[in-house]
């Protein structure tokens, strides 16, 4: 796969949101008697590198997510990582932060809410690091819901203006949304951003099918 050089691309680091907890997928994995290799990683004592556990239970979603940014980011000197995983209850991770059945007992129980000083305490505090460390210019790509307050609320005033979304994102589901993403990262050519001054909420009715996205964003 072709690797899309630097350029004269500003500096862009990705902010992925996370993958659900419940359901199916998530019961699999944390189930003791599950003997696939992922499950025995994460119930091991070094546990499981989030970006895959969080792959394995969102699938396209978040595959989509973690493939684009990897492809795509182009961190600022001094930062290493240019993808990082929204993480309830832990803020800001790179993919490969160990996923421990300690760790998924603690997102799990912390809600995903502005309201919740859980969530929002330790999110706020690695976002101003990252303020700190982005120059003039700089991106912060948020890939995930933008049509609530639930991640933007928290880093747009620390972020301003650098915090942008895909445009593509308005109107569409994380099926799409994961599809879309995948298709850019074999074509080699990145989605257009916008930032939240944008239109970015959806103008038709609402379906099962947007409230089951925004659960997990």
């Amino acid at each position: 796969m072709e690797i899309v050089g630097n350029g004269d691309r500003p500096p862009t680091l990705f902010l992925l949101s996370p993958a659900s907890l419940t359901g199916l997928r998530a019961e699999q994995l944390a189930s003791p008697d599950a003997r696939f290799p992922l499950a025995q990683r994460f119930r091991s004592a070094e546990g499981a590198p989030i970006g895959e556990a969080f792959a394995f239970l969102s699938a396209l979603y978040f595959r989509g997510k973690i493939a684009y940014a990897r492809h795509f980011a182009a961190p600022p000197p001094g930062l290493p990582e240019g993808v990082f995983v929204i993480t309830p209850g832990f803020g800001l991770v790179p993919p490969d932060w160990a996923l421990t059945r300690e760790r998924f007992g603690e997102i799990r129980k912390t809600p995903v809410d502005v309201r919740s000083h859980a969530y929002t305490r330790p999110l706020a505090a690695h976002a101003r690091d990252l303020a700190g460390l982005l120059p003039a210019g700089a991106r912060a790509v948020l890939l995930g819901s933008v049509a609530t307050g639930k991640y933007v609320d928290v880093l747009l005033p620390i972020l301003g203006e650098r915090l942008v979304f895909p445009l593509s994102f308005a109107g569409t589901g994380d099926m799409a949304r994961g599809s879309r993403l995948l298709k850019a990262v074999e074509s080699g050519e990145e989605l257009e951003y916008g930032t939240l001054d944008q239109p970015r909420h959806r103008s038709r009715e609402r379906t099962g099918a947007d409230e089951r996205s925004e659960r997990e964003g």
